[in-house]
């Protein structure tokens, strides 16, 4: 639903600015997203950063910066939080992808990027815009995945042993009376 929502308003600026003979100044329309389905403490967080030139000219200096992800709670593992692109040209589209690692657990304010940039070559002053929000997320402890997610061999081995005498007792029993029946049969029949 979201995403559908992100390419209507980018078609909708696409068309509002093809009928333009002039040169429209750049617009970028930036999101941030959370690819993770589960947050968990400990383990990588990957969030995508999207810019989309919308305007009849290239966005120069862009610059990206998300202060959300502070070293108190996060390490960053890949990527950087402050990044500058030269150029995005009209029309197309620039990504760009930090991994990092959560420290702690429990809910977290998920907040908006912050992108300027030059909408001309020969604008004096930058565009400052923000991204979209992801929101509160809740990072869960480490332990609390682990159980509902690991395989569990141990258990399922312990389950395995506790199990066996229930069908080996049987199975034993079975086979000596058998092995009994098998050999009194022998003898009536050699007899």
């Amino acid at each position: 639903m979201d995403n559908w929502l992100k390419i209507c308003i980018v078609v909708v600026f696409a068309v509002a600015t093809t009928g333009n003979e002039e040169a429209t100044p750049a617009k970028l329309l930036f999101s941030k997203q959370i690819l993770n389905k589960y947050l968990v403490e400990g383990m990588d967080i990957v969030i995508k950063y999207s810019l989309f030139n919308v305007g009849g000219t290239a966005a120069l200096d862009v610059q990206v910066a998300d202060n959300t992800f502070g070293p108190q709670d996060f390490e960053v593992v890949g990527g950087q939080l402050k990044v500058t692109i030269d150029r995005i040209p009209p029309g197309s589209n620039a990504t760009h992808v930090v991994v990092v690692r959560p420290s702690k657990y429990g809910y977290f304010n998920f907040t908006a990027a912050e992108v300027s940039y030059l909408p001309s070559e020969d604008a004096a002053e930058a565009f400052v815009g923000l991204s979209s929000e992801p929101g509160q997320g809740a990072i869960v402890p480490f332990k609390e995945y682990d159980r509902k997610f690991s395989p569990h061999l141990l258990d399922w081995l312990s389950f395995a042993v506790m199990s066996m005498p229930s069908l080996v007792l049987p199975y034993a029993l079975w086979y000596s009376s058998k092995t009994k029946y098998e050999a009194i049969m022998t003898q009536k029949k050699d007899k």
